[in-house]
């Protein structure tokens, strides 16, 4: 079950495809990983949306204090929450119609998966984006 959880051709399809991407957990906190990845992400073209219950602004981008409150469409969801804390993510992201959802390293949640993908959403689990990035597609 764990290796569907990263297949290689859906990681490309959700890095290639996917132009905005909600970070769930983005906050100004320079020391926290869903700040490097966001500014990652941004490098790469990618229009990030911070997703935390402060709604700070992060990286020039103004951020939201959950899924609902975003007003424009999404097409990835970052997860960077403990994994008792992300199958309702996952909900979330089905709920606002996004593409796809992404689980940070060490966010598992096997029923998040089956529900996501049942509905019809990309999903990766315990994985990274910028880990996965120049696996994929080389160093820029």
């Amino acid at each position: 079950m764990s290796r569907s959880w990263g297949d290689p051709d859906v990681i490309r399809r959700i890095l290639t495809g996917c132009q905005t991407w909600a970070v769930v957990g983005l906050s100004t906190n320079t020391d926290r990983a869903a700040y490097s990845v966001a500014r990652f992400l941004q490098e790469r073209g990618k229009r990030i949306v911070p997703i935390h219950p402060s709604a700070p602004t992060v990286h020039g981008e103004q951020g939201y204090a959950s899924l609902a409150d975003v007003p424009f469409g999404i097409d990835c969801v970052d997860v960077f929450v403990r994994s008792e804390l992300a199958g309702p993510i996952a909900k979330e992201a089905v709920e606002a119609g996004a593409k796809a959802v992404w689980f940070q390293l060490g966010v598992v949640d096997p029923d998040a998966f089956a529900e996501t993908t049942d509905a019809g959403l990309a999903m990766v689990m315990d994985r990274c984006p910028a880990i996965e990035w120049p696996r994929h597609f080389g160093r820029e």
